[in-house]
């Protein structure tokens, strides 16, 4: 399944775009090792807020927990968002993001995806976005905020060997090669929305309602589980917090609250 254009179309991505801010400031590259980096390098130089890298190809792109994100050239959305954000933004970003990911792949194309707790989206159970999300903070403020995404547009994940999990594409969802600019225009604005509203409830809501986990169970390991027999946490994803944590019913009927800096999903849990 080939891309609609191999190259973003930028006069196209313009004229769809309605965001004010997000993407105005915007610096495409056909190949460079990760958006995050050069994105980082920009915000320390004093980009403003809602500026954006995006590469067509990333030679050493990555997602959580250290993971190599596969980004094959031409074919999906890979970006990173420079944000300044305030201390209540900074903290809601892992809803704001997936959120407006969601939404704006509802609004374009009719699909509704998931979220699977912490940062990836999913439909049918397979994976099609990621988020990365770092920030610098100057004593008890935030310097800047990066948000990582990548979107497997027009994507091939049965081409891709290397991939741990099973994956999907966009393309693959609508059974037919997709045009980007489209998508990428609504991400924006979607994004902005969440953004400005992200201390309203109405922004948890959408992200509760999207949880993939809930009432299904989950097997977590990591710094929270090393004192637990094998090292790791059985339980029953029961709800979502607030804050972005994870609430999980332990066997023996406690409610224990995670963190996604504390755990990692795995195991038959971490397919859902």
């Amino acid at each position: 399944m080939s891309a609609v254009s191999p190259r973003l179309r930028r006069k196209l991505l313009d004229q769809r775009s309605v965001a004010r801010w997000v993407g105005r400031e915007f610096v495409y590259k056909l190949r460079t090792g990760s958006t995050m980096d050069d994105a980082r390098a920009l915000a320390r130089d004093g980009a403003a807020g809602g500026a954006v890298v995006f590469a067509e190809e990333q030679t050493a792109g990555r997602g959580t927990r250290g993971r190599s994100w596969v980004s094959p050239a031409g074919q999906n959305l890979y970006f990173t968002i420079v944000l300044r954000p305030s201390v209540a933004q900074i903290q809601r970003l892992s809803l704001i993001t997936p959120v407006a990911i969601a939404n704006a792949v509802e609004q374009t194309l009719g699909l509704y995806p998931r979220i699977k707790w912490p940062n990836d989206l999913q439909l049918g159970g397979k994976k099609f976005a990621g988020i990365l999300i770092e920030g610098e903070w100057t004593g008890d403020r935030p310097a800047f905020a990066l948000v990582g995404v990548g979107v497997n547009v027009n994507f091939e994940p049965m081409a891709h060997a290397q991939l741990d999990r099973p994956a999907t594409s966009l393309a693959i969802e609508k059974g037919r090669p997709l045009a980007r600019e489209p998508l990428l225009a609504a991400i924006f604005a979607s994004f902005e929305r969440a953004f400005e509203g992200a201390e309203h409830r109405a922004l948890f809501r959408g992200w509760r309602s999207r949880q993939a986990l809930l009432g299904r169970p989950v097997t977590l390991s990591g710094s929270a589980a090393i004192r637990e027999p094998g090292g790791v946490i059985e339980g029953t994803a029961e709800d979502v917090a607030e804050d972005g944590a994870l609430l999980v019913r332990l066997p023996g009927g406690d409610l224990r609250r995670f963190q996604a800096g504390e755990v990692s999903l795995r195991g038959d849990g971490g397919r859902a």
